[in-house]
């Protein structure tokens, strides 16, 4: 379900970088706007989505590490207590 939703996320991304670049190219077309500032366009929203998809994952890794606490399941760390104790 989680790499569904990744994959949603993502193919929404892409639509929407597609559809601004589409409008950009438009409006430099048009003369509205001339390359330069088409590019520059460009290169903020693409710095913006990452800060934002770093962002993004931080809190989703939050909320997972939040979930499985709740769940009270053994960590990796734990397992591999039990297996010291266990040599001993």
């Amino acid at each position: 379900m989680l790499k569904d939703l990744i994959s949603i996320g993502l193919g929404g991304a892409l639509l929407a970088k597609e559809k601004v670049e589409k409008e950009l190219n438009e409006l430099v077309e048009k003369g509205k706007l001339n390359k330069e500032e088409a590019q520059k366009f460009i290169d903020k929203a693409k710095v913006k989505g990452e800060e934002e998809e770093k962002e993004l994952k931080t809190r989703l890794k939050e909320a997972i590490k939040e979930v499985l606490e709740e769940m009270d399941l053994a960590t990796k760390k734990d397992i591999e207590a039990l297996h010291q104790e266990k040599k001993k």
